[in-house]
C-alpha cells in the first residue's frame, strides 16, 4: 500500500499513462484504430473456413459428413463425422451476438479504462479465441471453436470494434464523422484482407490428409496479435479540455447538427428518446442493407439467370457449366459490393461532418427507398447496369449507416460516455443481424411456394425492405435536441473526469514526465504505411474478383 501522500503511479495500461503530451500528432491515432479494426473485421470473412472445415475427416480418411439425424448438441462433441455447414454457421451468428452483448456490458469500463487497456483485451481475447478454435480444429471438437471464437472471440470483437470511437471523437471535434469512418472503414475492410490470405495459407499448408485450416488459425492469430497490440499501444487521448488549435466549437444545438456541447451518462441513456429513435434508425437501416447483402449472389443468378453469360435461358434452365460461369460473374458482383460497403463507411461519414448526421440518414432513408423499389423495375427490364448501380449505392448507404452513427451520438449526447452509448446501441445491430436476413430468406422460400418465378421473388421482399426504411425515416424525423434534464451537472461530470483518471494535473502531459509528445512526419507516414499497404493489397485482390463480373 501507497504511504500517506505518496501518489500511486499509474500502471502502463493504465489511461493516465496514455495521455498525450504537448506537440502530440493526433493523425497518428487513426492508424491504431485501423490496426485493430483491420483485424477483428475477418469476422466478415470466416465463411472461407466454412468448406474446408466441413472435409476435416473426410481429407484424413477418417470421417465423412454427420448425418441429418445428428443433433447440434451431438456436432459439438463429435469426432466421428464431419461437421456440416450449416453448424459452422452458428459461430457467425455468435460473432454478432456477442459483439452487440460485450460492446453494451463494457462500454462504461472501457470509457473508464481508456482504449489502450480495451485494445489489449480485444487482442488477447480475438487472437486467443482463434488459437483455442485451432485446437478445436486439431482435436474436432467443434465446442471448442464456438468457446473460442464465437464467444471469446466475440468478445474481443465487440472491445475492439468501440475502443478507438471515444477517442477519435474527442482527438477530432472538427471532423467526428471522418475520424469514425477511418476506423470503422477498417471493420469493412478486415475481411477484404483477411479472406484471400486465409485461402492463400489454407493452399500452402493443405496436404492430401490436412485441409490446413489449424495452421492457418494459428498464423493469422499471431500477427493479428502484434497488429492489434502495436494498434492498442499506439493509442493516446487527449488531455481534458483539448481542441485543435484555431478550431471553435460550433453554437449548440446549431441548424446543421444539434450538436451539445454537454454530457449525458451512460445510465440514463436506456430512458431517453432519442436514444430509442437513434436505436431505431440504426435497426432499420442495417436490416435493409444486410437484407440485400445476404442474398446479393443468389439475386443476381436467379434474376438475370443466362443473360450474365450471354445466353438466353432462364437460371432454372442452365446446365452445370453454365451455372458454375454465372457462380464465378456473381462471386465478382459480391466484391464488388464489399468495395462499396469499405468506401460509403468512410465518404458517407465524412460528408455527414458537412450535411449534419440528421440530414444524412434522411438521404440514406429517402434514396434507399426509391432505389429498392427501383429494383424490381430494373430485373423486369433486363437492366444489369441499373440493378447493379442501385445494389452498390445501396451497400455504400449500409456502410455510411455504421459508420456516421457514432457522431451522431456525440452530437446528441457529448463525447464523455460516447464510447459506452455506442456500445448499447450496437444492441440494434445485433437485433438486424437476425431481423433482416430472417425476413428476406423467409418471404424467399414463401414466394417460391407460391409457384412465383426465380426471376420475381424479390420483388415483394423489396418493397417490404422499404417500408423497413419508412419506419427509420419517421424515427429520424423524430430526433430532436436532448432535454436540458437529461445532461450531467458540473459537478456531476466533475466526479465522472475524475473516476475517468481525465485529470487537470501534470499527469497530463505524457503521464506525469512533463516530457514533449512531438513525432516525427516520417513515424505518422510510417504508421499509416502499416494500415495502408495490407488496405491496398485487400482493394487489389478484390478488384480482381471484381472484374470477373465485368468480363
Amino acid at each position: 500500500m501507497a504511504g500517506d501522500g505518496v501518489q500511486q503511479q499509474p500502471g502502463f495500461l493504465d489511461k493516465e499513462r496514455i495521455i498525450a503530451g504537448p506537440g502530440f500528432n493526433r493523425w497518428l491515432v487513426p492508424p491504431a484504430a485501423l490496426a485493430i479494426h483491420l483485424c477483428i473485421g475477418m469476422a466478415y470473412g470466416f465463411s472461407v473456413f466454412w468448406l474446408p472445415l466441413s472435409k476435416t475427416l473426410g481429407t484424413a480418411g477418417t470421417g465423412t459428413a454427420c448425418a441429418k439425424d445428428v443433433s447440434f448438441f451431438a456436432e459439438l462433441f463429435t469426432t466421428t463425422c464431419d461437421w456440416r455447414v450449416a453448424t459452422l454457421g452458428w459461430m457467425y451468428t455468435l460473432f454478432f451476438v456477442f459483439l452487440g452483448c460485450s460492446a453494451a456490458l463494457w462500454g462504461g469500463w472501457l470509457e473508464r479504462a481508456g482504449p489502450r487497456k480495451a485494445g489489449v483485451v480485444s487482442a488477447v481475447c480475438w487472437c486467443g479465441g482463434m488459437l483455442l478454435s485451432a485446437l478445436g480444429i486439431h482435436l474436432h471438437q467443434f465446442w471448442l471453436m464456438i468457446l473460442g471464437s464465437g464467444v471469446i472471440g466475440g468478445i474481443g470483437l465487440g472491445l475492439g470494434y468501440i475502443s478507438p470511437v471515444s477517442t477519435l471523437i474527442k482527438w477530432f471535434p472538427d471532423r467526428r464523422g471522418m475520424a469514425t469512418g477511418m476506423a470503422i472503414m477498417g471493420f469493412g475492410g478486415g475481411a477484404m484482407i483477411g479472406s484471400p490470405l486465409a485461402v492463400d495459407l489454407m493452399k500452402r499448408f493443405s496436404t492430401p490428409t490436412d485441409v490446413g485450416v489449424m495452421q492457418t488459425f494459428v498464423v493469422m492469430a499471431l500477427g493479428y496479435f502484434v497488429f492489434m497490440m502495436a494498434g492498442a499501444l499506439g493509442y493516446r487521448v487527449p488531455p481534458s479540455g483539448w481542441k485543435p488549435a484555431g478550431w471553435t466549437p460550433p453554437v449548440a444545438q446549431s441548424s446543421n447538427a444539434m450538436i451539445t456541447q454537454r454530457h449525458v451518462h451512460v445510465k440514463k441513456v436506456w430512458g431517453i428518446p432519442q436514444f430509442w429513435l437513434v436505436w431505431l434508425v440504426l435497426c432499420m437501416n442495417v436490416s435493409a442493407g444486410i437484407g440485400v447483402i445476404g442474398i446479393s449472389s443468389p439475386m443476381l443468378q436467379e434474376v438475370f439467370g443466362g443473360a450474365l453469360i450471354g445466353v438466353s435461358q432462364k437460371f432454372g434452365e442452365l446446365d452445370k457449366v453454365q451455372l458454375a460461369a454465372i457462380a464465378v460473374v456473381a462471386g465478382g458482383f459480391t466484391a464488388l459490393l464489399s468495395l462499396f460497403n469499405i468506401g460509403g463507411r468512410f465518404v458517407w461519414a465524412s460528408l455527414s461532418d458537412k450535411l449534419g448526421r440528421k440530414l444524412t440518414y434522411t438521404v440514406f432513408f429517402v434514396l434507399g427507398a426509391i432505389l429498392y423499389a427501383s429494383i424490381p423495375s430494373s430485373a423486369g427490364a433486363g437492366s444489369k447496369l441499373l440493378f447493379v448501380g442501385a445494389c452498390c449505392i445501396i451497400v455504400s448507404m449500409y456502410g455510411g449507416g455504421f459508420s456516421t452513427v457514432p457522431a451522431y451520438l456525440a452530437d446528441l449526447f457529448g463525447t464523455q460516455f460516447v464510447g459506452a452509448i455506442h456500445g448499447r446501441l450496437l444492441t440494434a445491430w445485433a437485433t438486424a443481424g437476425i431481423l433482416g436476413p430472417v425476413v428476406v430468406n423467409y418471404m424467399r422460400e414463401y414466394q417460391l411456394g407460391l409457384g412465383l418465378p426465380r426471376e420475381q421473388v424479390y420483388n415483394q421482399t423489396m418493397y417490404i425492405l422499404v417500408g423497413m426504411l419508412a419506419i427509420g425515416f419517421i424515427a429520424n424525423l423524430l430526433v430532436r435536441p436532448v432535454a436540458d434534464k437529461h445532461f450531467m451537472t458540473e459537478a456531476e461530470l466533475a466526479i465522472e473526469k475524475k473516476l475517468a483518471h481525465e485529470k487537470a494535473s501534470a499527469a497530463e502531459v505524457g503521464s506525469g514526465s512533463g516530457r514533449a509528445d512531438t513525432v516525427s512526419p516520417a513515424v505518422v507516414v510510417l504508421a499509416w504505411a502499416a494500415v495502408g499497404i495490407p488496405l491496398a493489397w485487400g482493394v487489389y485482390k478484390t478488384l480482381i474478383s471484381a472484374a470477373k463480373f465485368f468480363h
